[in-house]
């Protein structure tokens, strides 16, 4: 087994004439938290959705360990253990906040007119296993108490939460966190960042998009900084602390 869990191998992606992500090749380290940073319009997120599936490559390879992804749909990646959140939460917001976490994983019984008109018990009894998973994780995440309240009513942190709580009903190896602190109260930060740690140190891969500097640096290591589509650094997080190139660009002005 590679020591990558994922590995990006000259990815590009075009639209038309302008070239969003440029010849990227990188290795995440299995058992990382890695700090992807860079200014808006450096191609952080045409990466990541083209890791996660939601964009093809215009050339280059994903591989999930040693499995390619390349171009392989969100929901079968999600059962390959690769799972992302995103800037702004999507919860569907009439459903409940148990319900939400129900509906993540992929092919289930119920979903098949055969499954729903001829397997009932089979149904039932998946459901109730995806409710019983559900509410466990909505205790990881602390969101029990809003089980079922709409997904909608909940708070902008408390969403950032909900999906986190959505990747996980996949059993992930690999979460994409794309901005979890933004538009987070601290309490709510401090109690995203606990539960990453702790699933960090049961053995869950994290890449995460983040622009306050402060989390990326007292949380992220490696990190790796991205401008005009390419990678133009990648170190521990106390090299980028020292990096001049990266101190005029992202963290104020060179000492």
């Amino acid at each position: 087994m590679t020591d990558s869990a994922l590995s990006l191998r000259g990815l590009t992606k075009d639209f038309g004439p302008f070239r969003a992500v440029d010849d990227v090749t990188l290795d995440i380290r299995r058992g990382s938290i890695t700090g992807l940073i860079g200014p808006n319009g450096a191609g952080k997120t045409t990466l990541f959705n083209m890791v996660a599936g939601s964009l093809k490559p215009s050339s280059g390879t994903v591989s999930l360990g040693d499995v390619d992804i390349t171009g392989r749909p969100p929901e079968t990646l999600f059962s390959l253990g690769l799972a992302r959140t995103f800037q702004i939460p999507r919860p569907f917001r009439r459903m409940s906040v148990v319900e939400n976490l129900m509906l993540a994983p992929p092919a289930q019984i119920g979903e098949t007119v055969p499954g729903a008109l001829f397997r009932r018990r089979n149904v039932a009894r998946q459901e109730h296993a995806l409710r019983d998973k559900a509410q466990g994780i909505l205790d990881f995440v602390t969101l029990s108490h809003l089980a079922d309240q709409p997904a909608g009513m909940i708070s902008g942190g408390q969403m950032k939460l909900l999906e986190l709580g959505r990747a996980l009903m996949g059993d992930p190896s690999v979460i994409l966190l794309d901005e979890p602190a933004a538009g987070v109260n601290p309490t709510l930060t401090n109690i995203l960042i606990e539960r990453i740690r702790e699933l960090n140190e049961g053995g869950v891969t994290f890449v995460v998009i983040e622009h306050d500097m402060d989390f990326v640096m007292r949380h992220c290591d490696p990190v790796i900084a991205m401008a005009a589509g390419r990678v133009m650094f990648q170190g521990t997080s106390e090299e980028a602390r020292t990096n001049p190139e990266l101190l005029d660009a992202y963290l104020g002005t060179a000492a």
